[in-house]
């Protein structure tokens, strides 16, 4: 139970044996009041009907009966055996150094040395740390910011906190996982880097900025708003069908917060602020309000009136940073570039697999027999990317920028020449298939004509 909360909660959890595609949590009989007025949301904690969209990625299994034990130890398997390596037996002469030596090969250090490159291989990086990039990285970012002396933060707590949202991302999700965190976190860090914000923004907005980008995603199901709200998901009833990921992302982040204490030394009142702080940043990433935000900012750089010594201006600026640090996947190196582009795509296309199976229409977005890498990412440079980085090389004059902007280029051509070369041999193939038809068909009226002479 969170801080602030009294009041008693008995659960219950029930398995369908009959349906095998997904496992339902359902928490009975919750009383809980609190004194301090937000309910922050975890994952099986809604007294709503819960489906696991996880299971989706998984093959069905023979039916067997499942105990409440067993469902428990499931569930909590892989957060109590992190939890039990990471935090016993820390040194207490040496706790950061214990900390970072202990997953860190020498090639990873290496590599945290030039994290702020825009070509940081993240993938790599994954790979170095046994598939914990996020929690290293951004204990690394922490530690680099000062932030943990700053903020006064327990070590271990910030580190069973970072382990716990890594392990709240679906690693079964081909793009919205703990590894593309990581990259937003890397690049939200360049992005904080720049002059401009690097001259203006305070601990606090440094502290937002990475834990932001860090469960900017969190929890994410691996499908997208409309079919949430089609297939009567209880995330799109309860947030109304608005921001419905994004508030999840935000409520759930907010739980990871005070069930990890981490900032529970803090007054409540500046805790608060910057709870909902996080929430602003993390909803400023809904794609559907993507023109709301491009508008206002291009407003404000033609008024030339954007003053970041103001504290509304540069939390408008985390906003369109940490936009920009989602979406940023076409602006990286095209070795980069194309696996993200690779996996987005899968994970889209996965959502229309389900769709079809299930007699749901099909998102156009998600149909692999309309659609192709090259298509949706060659619309998604022009009409997404493209506008926000044109905006924000307009705020951010600077080698980072041009950068930005000439991968952009160059990865369009390289779409563009793929898509190219794809439809080239696809009619090369549809006039061979046609010229033996015709051959065969001469083959036969020929003699047919000589023999009539």
């Amino acid at each position: 139970m969170c801080p602030g909360t009294i009041g008693k909660r008995r659960g219950a959890i029930s398995y369908d044996s009959e349906d095998q595609t997904a496992l339902y949590i359902r928490m009975l009989d919750v009383r809980v009041r609190s004194q301090v007025g937000f309910e922050p949301e975890r994952r099986g904690s809604h007294p709503y009907l819960y489906v696991d969209f996880r299971t989706l990625h998984s093959r069905p299994e023979a039916a067997r009966p499942v105990s409440a034990r067993n469902v428990r130890r499931l569930l909590s398997f892989q957060r109590y055996l992190h939890s039990s390596r990471f935090f016993h037996g820390i040194p207490a002469n040496n706790p950061l150094g214990y900390i970072l030596d202990d997953d860190f090969t020498g090639q990873a250090k290496l590599m945290l040395q030039k994290v702020g490159n825009w070509n940081f291989d993240i993938f790599l990086f994954d790979r170095l740390t046994n598939g914990n990039s996020l929690v290293n990285l951004t204990f690394h970012l922490f530690n680099t910011y000062g932030l943990i002396e700053l903020f006064q933060l327990d070590m271990v707590k910030l580190r069973r906190f970072l382990v716990m949202i890594q392990e709240d991302y679906h690693c079964q999700n081909p793009y919205h996982n703990a590894v593309h965190a990581a990259d937003v976190t890397q690049a939200m860090y360049c992005y904080l880097q720049e002059p401009k914000l690097a001259e203006t923004l305070t601990s606090c907005d440094l502290l937002l900025g990475l834990l932001a980008a860090a469960t900017h995603d969190l929890d994410h199901p691996g499908v997208n708003q409309p079919f949430l709200i089609k297939t009567d998901h209880y995330l799109a009833a309860l947030y109304k069908n608005s921001s419905v990921l994004e508030n999840h992302h935000w409520k759930s982040a907010v739980g990871l917060l005070r069930e990890s204490d981490l900032l529970s030394h803090l007054p409540t009142e500046d805790r608060l602020n910057m709870e909902e702080r996080l929430g602003s940043l993390i909803l400023a990433t809904d794609i559907s309000r993507q023109n709301d935000y491009l508008s206002e900012f291009r407003t404000h750089l033609d008024k030339g009136d954007l003053c970041l010594t103001n504290g509304g201006h540069r939390h408008f600026i985390l906003q369109m940073a940490l936009k920009c640090a989602d979406i940023c996947n076409p602006c990286r190196p095209w070795k980069l570039s194309k696996q993200w582009s690779e996996k987005v795509t899968e994970e889209f296309f996965h959502q229309g697999d389900i769709e079809r199976k299930h007699n749901l229409e099909v998102t156009p977005l998600c149909d692999r027999q309309s659609n192709s890498v090259a298509n949706i990412q060659i619309g998604f440079m022009a009409y997404v990317v493209e506008p926000l980085f044109v905006e924000w090389s307009r705020f951010s004059d600077t080698r980072l920028s041009q950068t930005m902007m000439s991968h952009l280029s160059l990865n369009k051509q390289g779409w563009n020449e793929g898509r190219d070369k794809q439809e080239a041999s696809s009619s090369r193939a549809s006039e061979e298939q046609r010229t033996p038809a015709t051959k065969d068909s001469n083959s036969k009226v020929l003699p047919q004509g000589s023999k009539g002479s």
